[in-house]
């Protein structure tokens, strides 16, 4: 079953039916998801895991159907409402079929793995000359159609970013696949330079701005970030440099370039509009454009939600962000608690999370993404790295407190030599030859 997820995840992202048109003609992704389906009506280990962000999708579910059933525009919101509701189903699949650490990991490692591909797809595709030219400059694009954009491509890999951090922290396939993460991480700054997408850029800015931040070796990483940026800025094309350098200095680019910046701002103030004109419900999910008679979309996350999905949206979202921060603070408090425990997957993909959340909030200062995939499917990858955890604390509870109130009571009574505490934390990991084994 979890392969099965795993090649629907590469269906999803890489959308290789929209590549090659006659895959599409079958309507491949269709059959598959049929057939997912069909094996998980069967599957016998299925299990219902309760979390609050289950309580928090189904809040935002209800949101959207609701919009949906009362939006003047219903008819044209009815292929967003499709699309966000299969997304739906496939996090319920996700939740329901993975309950343990090997599955968990197996999801993660493949999520990655296809994220990768769909960038090694794309780069090949660039290099042979597919690209887009917009804003004065050539800009690589996603192999696929629906989030191909560079904008909406770049986007995605700054917050799948995380989740390779998440694997490389906690060591996951030793050192050939630290090096993997270490290849994956360079292709995705290449491929999100090569987009010429100045959120995503500001997005891969902040990601290595709270790296430095969480790290022990925070000064020194600062430094060699300091060294280090200059130079590779500089080895960048004329174009994409004067594309990066708008940011700061408007002037330095096209004057379409400065319309676009303003049309972010101008969407979080027509979001507010429409939100005054049907504060309830919105004007209903993918009703923008109609609702609106503006060409483009609205580029703003804050102004779609109350524009689309008004106060009960709202409310619904913000439910789904504080079921997130309970579920991420639960588990930071566990490593605490635990500290051996700290580079174990749940947990360092529990910060990852925590990470690629505050990137989307970031990003949708500048991008419509209310309705992307990483919202639900995150969610459903936190879900299942707390009930892993609860698991292990149910084995580790009474024999590990015993362990580590003797290993206390014991180092109070040693002298400080420098040695005592490292060869003391030896014994207590090694008491627990589960945890051990699991790679941590």
């Amino acid at each position: 079953m979890h392969w099965l997820l795993i090649g629907y995840m590469f269906l999803f992202i890489d959308r290789p039916f929209e590549v090659w048109p006659w895959l599409g003609e079958i309507h491949l992704e269709r059959l598959y998801m049929l057939f997912t389906l069909g094996v998980w009506v069967v599957y016998a280990h299925k299990r219902w895991l309760g979390n609050a962000l289950q309580g928090g999708v189904a809040g935002l579910a209800a949101a959207v159907l609701l919009a949906w059933l009362l939006s003047p525009w219903s008819e044209r919101s009815q292929p967003v409402v499709e699309d966000w509701f299969k997304i739906l189903v496939f996090f319920l699949l996700l939740t329901t079929t993975v309950q343990d650490e090997a599955g968990l990991r197996r999801l993660v490692v493949g999520f990655v793995l296809v994220m990768g591909l769909y960038q090694l797809h794309s780069l090949r595709e660039y290099l042979g000359g597919r690209h887009t030219y917009r804003m004065g400059i050539a800009r690589m694009i996603g192999v696929d159609q629906t989030m191909g954009d560079p904008n909406t491509f770049g986007a995605s890999l700054v917050v799948a970013l995380p989740l390779a951090w998440a694997l490389w922290q906690s060591r996951i396939g030793g050192r050939w696949g630290r090096a993997a993460c270490l290849a994956y991480g360079a292709l995705s700054v290449l491929c999100i330079l090569l987009t010429g997408s100045r959120s995503a850029f500001l997005g891969l800015l902040a990601w290595g701005a709270l790296l430095i931040s969480r790290s022990r070796q925070r000064l020194r990483l600062l430094l060699v970030a300091i060294l280090v940026a200059p130079p590779a800025f500089l080895t960048l094309p004329e174009s994409l440099q004067n594309r990066f350098l708008t940011i700061i200095d408007p002037n330095a680019g096209p004057k379409n370039a400065q319309e676009s910046g303003q049309g972010r701002i101008e969407g979080f103030f027509t979001g507010l509009a429409l939100w005054q004109t049907y504060p309830l419900t919105g004007v209903g999910p993918g009703a923008w454009r109609p609702a609106t008679g503006s060409k483009l979309e609205s580029h703003n996350l804050y102004g779609q939600l109350v524009g689309e999905l008004g106060t009960v949206g709202l409310l619904a979202f913000v439910g789904l962000l504080a079921a997130y921060r309970s579920n991420i603070r639960w588990l930071r408090r566990v490593g605490q608690d635990y500290p051996f425990l700290r580079d174990w997957l749940p947990l360092t993909l529990a910060r990852a999370i925590g990470m690629s959340v505050l990137l989307l909030l970031l990003l949708g200062i500048f991008g419509h993404n209310l309705y992307r995939y990483t919202w639900l499917w995150y969610a459903g990858f936190l879900i299942l790295a707390r009930h892993v955890v609860e698991q292990r604390l149910q084995y580790l509870a009474e024999p590990y407190l015993q362990e580590w109130e003797r290993w206390e009571s014991e180092t109070e009574a040693i002298p400080d030599d420098g040695n005592s505490e490292t060869e003391s934390m030896t014994e207590v990991e090694s008491a627990f030859p589960m945890t051990a084994s699991s790679g941590v």
